[in-house]
């Protein structure tokens, strides 16, 4: 080899071994490199960096999900901030209602809280009591109303301000001729089922509007012993819906979390085949809002990879392009369990990574980035239930599952409270402290994120997008992060940007105009008063919140290359001049 290629050539090994070294600093030392792979790759580890960014540009070689972000979508503007409960299994009315003060405390607005058919409709069908057991200890059944308990947990929920998502299945023993099938399989008869619903949301019609059917039944055992059935599913599902909205055409019907899995061994079978399923069978017509189940397991919310054989916290968007492929893009999507594990190192328990495994000081950082994450980038997700408060006591520490838990069951009357995991400190921290803040996406002016002063109400409106809209009296508030800001509005209006004068018109309120209230050339945040000058009614439909980053820039980007090209071009026409 001639001794100036050598040369060449021990020059680039040098420089390439300066620049490994360098980045093997940065990312052991977490710097500007490790973010920017971190934000890719949901990774922490060095070489889990590096491979999550060999397989990143996997994305650029498929289809990506289409999941028509720029659509009003129904049910997704509430308040996100949901956590699973159990409530029904504690004995003691004290914990419950400690539970729900920390809950609220924390600043959550929402619990799932399973009414289990099991423990309502326990004697016989139309039933509605129990008589397991001997209360006063005299040898004698004593039958007790089995709906006492479930009142108590509603009016704790009203009195803390809390909704409540209901979680309807687990049927009890006699719905089953042969108790071979499986406690959690459906009933012999599903109009048992549908009868257990409609006795619940008539109990309750007017306090609980939030009804989910079913739990996990794409998945073992959740279907009882026998293979899972999208089919008999959605005919259970449907029957329901029916019958929920002749008790109440309020109520909103909430499918069953679809568990997040690849198996395709008849008992479990993949998410996205079971929904697909579920929407040839006619599925379509019977929910209101689409559940998944979000668990990040192995990389954390920033993921980025687009792997549909992969289970990310991401993958949501891949349900998302499958209602939008079958004309569900107005409906939401709420994921009812969501969180990651930090299961200690500890050989006691059975299957420690079956649900990954991160540190409590992970787990406690995630979770409010995942929260932040579904607002920044999917509008089409509503509330979002983090997986799970407590239990009532800690028999299920050889459980990995039992390590979700966000503060431990330790109450008792000399403490008469739980103590708080480091998950639980993050989250109310997160909330307490967060500035809610529109990114791009269609919103209903009754948003979580859109504050009122003065008289509001939400009505029925012709013309509107779903055929309801906000009139207010004094103004509303929002901040929004875009590059074009608008809304649909009737009435008179007037603006104010961060407190400056804005646009302002006159109007009727029979007539639906779209108003730009902002544009830029690159994003920006703003706050937005809209108000009516004469605090006369202004009727407010939607939002709508646009990043045309790319659009407006790609002209600039264009001229600026034309201009370097014609600069260029000028001094290479003066070099040779010269030379000349």
């Amino acid at each position: 080899m001639p001794a100036m290629k050598r040369k060449h050539l021990i020059t680039a090994l040098v420089v390439l071994l300066a620049l490994g070294a360098l980045l093997a600093l940065d990312l052991r030392g977490q710097g500007a490199v490790w973010h920017f792979f971190w934000s890719l790759t949901g990774e922490e580890a060095p070489l889990a960096h590096i491979r999550g960014m060999i397989e990143l540009p996997g994305n650029l070689l498929r289809p990506q999900p289409n999941t028509a972000p720029m659509t009003s979508i129904q049910h997704a503007g509430l308040n996100p901030y949901g956590i699973n409960t159990f409530l029904n299994l504690e004995a003691e009315p004290a914990k419950r209602e400690e539970q729900l003060r920390m809950i609220a405390a924390a600043g959550f607005t929402w619990i799932r809280q399973q009414f289990p058919w099991e423990d309502l409709e326990i004697d016989g069908r139309g039933q509605y009591s129990d008589s397991r057991n001997d209360i006063n200890g005299d040898g004698q059944v004593d039958t007790i109303d089995a709906w006492a308990k479930y009142d108590q947990i509603v009016a704790l929920a009203e009195q803390y301000g809390l909704a409540i998502q209901v979680r309807l299945d687990n049927p009890p023993a006699w719905t089953h001729a042969n108790p071979d099938i499986g406690s959690f399989a459906p009933p012999d008869d599903i109009q048992d089922f549908v009868n257990y619903a409609v006795a619940l949301a008539t109990r309750y019609r007017g306090r609980l509007f939030y009804y989910q059917v079913w739990n996990e039944p794409n998945i073992y055992p959740e279907w009882g012993e026998q293979a899972v059935n999208p089919e008999a599913y959605t005919e259970l599902l449907c029957r329901t819906y029916d019958a929920l909205k002749a008790v109440d055409p309020r109520i909103v019907v909430i499918s069953a979390a679809m568990a997040p899995t690849i198996s395709l061994t008849g008992r479990d079978l993949n998410d996205f085949i079971f929904l697909q399923r579920m929407y040839d069978a006619g599925a379509a017509r019977c929910f209101d809002v689409m559940s998944v189940n979000g668990y990040g397991l192995n990389s954390g919310p920033t993921d980025q990879r687009m792997r549909p054989t992969t289970v990310t916290f991401a993958r949501n968007i891949y349900i998302r392009d499958l209602m939008v492929a079958n004309g569900d893009a107005h409906k939401p999507i709420w994921i009812s369990e969501a969180a990651w594990n930090p299961v200690p190192d500890d050989p006691t328990i059975v299957n420690p990574l079956a649900f990954g495994q991160v540190t409590p000081e992970q787990a406690a950082r995630y979770m409010p980035l995942g929260y932040e994450r579904a607002q920044r980038e999917w509008p089409w997700v509503g509330v979002i239930f983090y997986w799970f408060f407590t239990r009532p006591d800690a028999s299920w520490h050889a459980q990995p599952q039992y390590y979700f838990r966000m503060v431990e069951p330790d109450y008792s009357p000399e403490h008469p409270t739980f103590t708080p995991l480091p998950i639980y400190s993050a989250m109310q921290d997160y909330i307490q402290n967060q500035t809610p803040i529109l990114y791009p996406g269609v919103y209903q002016a009754e948003d979580w994120r859109v504050s009122v002063s003065g008289a509001a109400q939400v009505s029925a409106v012709e013309g509107a997008q779903f055929g309801q809209a906000r009139s207010v009296s004094g103004a509303v508030r929002f901040r929004a992060y875009g590059t074009t800001v608008s809304i649909r509005l009737a009435g008179d209006y007037g603006v104010l940007i961060d407190g400056v004068v804005g646009v302002s018109g006159a109007g009727n309120e029979q007539t639906w105009r779209e108003i730009t209230l902002f544009r830029s050339v690159f994003p920006q945040t703003h706050e937005f008063r809209v108000s009516c000058p004469n605090a006369c009614p202004l009727r407010l439909d939607t939002i709508t919140v646009l990043d045309r980053t790319f659009e407006n820039g790609y002209p600039i980007a264009v001229s600026g290359l034309a201009l370097g090209l014609f600069a260029l071009w000028v001094l290479l026409r003066a070099g040779r001049e010269r030379r000349r």
